[in-house]
């Protein structure tokens, strides 16, 4: 007798072939089919996320994506994936980057903080602390921001520019005392370096504190970079980066104790923590029903001054740097426009080099003023800004950049459009004489745009423009060009791949 026989398939039957198929793997054969799984799905969420915007069909380096690439970045790589679309994507370990070239693109997410926060890179709120005020979101910002202008008006520039001048003289003694050719960008680093500490903590900040940290903050820039292992290990570079940012902060603490002390026995603000605490001390004092001076009433703690001016010394150090590095190799290498300058600098000085520098003298400046714009636009030091998306951003009408993802808006392409920029690749400081609205706005990304942008805009064109004034006034510099001069180096903001080499010698200012 024969008979067919259905064994229903239960929840307990299937639990059990689940578990006779596992016992009857191998470790080896166990791991392959995990490592299918993976690889299969980070390919999948890679395909879901890229949608149709430009990008590598597939991660051809599955998981870590172009991670080793990253680690040393090429400006030639960024360009062509700028040309490669409005939008463009790469993946790297968990995170999916989502790149805008794009004018009107990188606008939107720049002026879009419903969507997208500032995230700088994933260890960075480690860096720069939580809590810091770059991080906060929505009102909490703004209101913060406000605070803060004050800062940077044209008052409180005025303050700033004889500890500027002062060290601006020191260093150009310095320059001028080397006897042959020297590697720039370190000294530039160290000049921008001393210079801000001493515009943001005065006298409060020693010069033994303002060497150790010109000398290491180039650690933190590198625990900064775009792509960087996540985790912070022990004796890594994010470990090195938030050692020396904690001992950086902790000085800038020091000093704003001490600053309190002044500015409340009656201290004259002459840096840009007194102006800070002269404010809230001036607000309280009034209790006035301005709305902007009462954000000023909270009164904010020596830990909070000293993440804020570390920010500033964050956003600027390497900008400037940048910045420094391309303005005085173009004017070395452009004796035309080093006679302009040299010719405006005597005029609005009414033929007497040694007179100090004012806010009013530098506002005259406008050429140099315009040398410094074009530098900016030529070689802008920041190229990229990263955000990361807090919720699904509808970028475009056919793609929406996924929560967590981050996104980052392009400043170079807008600066080199040849239709608002007519050729845009030659060194025009004309350009600027009859500058459009366009130039100046639409496409002027240089300090960003939005709730984010830049607040010491102002404090570097006019620092930028007295320093270049008085060092091309009173020395005369050579350019010791290099196969690499004209090369991009991308190191956070760029810089000449041959470190810039100059020379420079005294000149007698009155000579023609």
């Amino acid at each position: 007798m024969s008979f067919n026989s259905t064994i229903p398939l239960t929840e307990s039957t299937l639990s059990g072939k689940a578990l006779d198929f596992y016992q009857d793997l191998s470790w080896l054969q166990l791991i392959a089919t995990i490592t299918v799984i993976v690889l299969s799905y980070d390919q999948i969420m890679y395909q879901i996320r890229k949608g149709s915007i430009a990008g590598p069909r597939f991660k051809v380096w599955p998981i870590i994506g172009p991670f080793l690439e990253s680690l040393d970045p090429k400006f030639e790589e960024y360009k062509s994936k700028w040309d490669s679309g409005p939008l463009s994507c790469v993946s790297i370990f968990h995170k999916f980057v989502v790149i805008a070239s794009e004018r009107d693109l990188a606008r939107k997410i720049l002026a879009s903080s419903k969507y997208v926060k500032p995230c700088v890179v994933d260890v960075a709120v480690k860096i720069l602390r939580p809590t810091n005020w770059v991080f906060l979101d929505g009102k909490a910002h703004t209101d913060y921001r406000r605070a803060l202008n004050g800062l940077f008006s044209q008052k409180a520039l005025e303050i700033y520019i004889p500890v500027q001048e002062k060290y601006m003289d020191l260093y150009l003694e310095k320059f001028i005392s080397f006897d042959s050719p020297q590697k720039f960008f370190p000294e530039f680093r160290e000049l921008l370096c001393a210079i801000s500490l001493r515009t943001f903590c005065g006298d409060y900040i020693t010069e033994e504190q303002i060497k150790l940290i010109a000398d290491n903050y180039f650690r933190i820039t590198a625990a900064l970079e775009l792509v960087n292992f996540p985790i912070i290990i022990p004796y890594s570079k994010t470990w090195y980066g938030k050692k020396i940012a904690d001992d950086t902060m902790k000085i800038f603490e020091a000093c704003a104790g001490m600053s309190k002390k002044f500015i409340e026995e009656g201290g004259k603000p002459a840096c840009v923590m007194d102006e800070w605490i002269h404010l809230m001390k001036d607000a309280r004092e009034k209790q006035t029903d301005d709305p902007d001076m009462k954000l000023l009433v909270r009164e904010f703690s020596n830990r909070e001054i000293s993440e804020a001016i570390f920010t500033f010394l964050f956003a600027s150090q390497d900008a400037s740097s940048s910045l420094a590095c391309w303005l005085f190799q173009i004017v070395a290498d452009r004796p035309d426009v080093a006679a302009k300058v040299r010719e405006e600098q005597l005029r609005v000085r009414n033929q007497d080099p040694s007179k100090k520098l004012s806010l009013e003298m530098i506002n005259e400046m406008t050429y140099t003023n315009n040398v410094v714009k074009e530098t900016l636009r030529y070689r802008p030091p920041v190229l990229m800004v990263p955000y990361v998306v807090k919720k699904n951003f509808p970028v475009t009408d056919t793609y929406t950049a996924p929560k967590g993802a981050m996104i980052i808006p392009t400043l170079y392409p807008a600066l080199h459009d040849p239709e608002v920029y007519p050729d845009p690749e030659s060194f025009k400081p004309e350009r600027w004489e009859n500058a459009t609205t366009q130039m100046l706005n639409r496409n002027w990304l240089v300090f960003g745009t939005g709730p984010h942008v830049c607040l010491g805009k102002n404090y570097v064109l006019m620092t930028f423009t007295s320093m270049l004034g008085k060092y091309l006034m009173n020395s005369e510099l050579t350019h010791h060009v290099t196969p690499l001069s004209e090369e991009i180096k991308v190191f956070a903001t760029i810089f000449p791949k041959d470190d810039l080499i100059l020379e420079w010698k005294k000149r007698d200012p009155l000579k023609n």
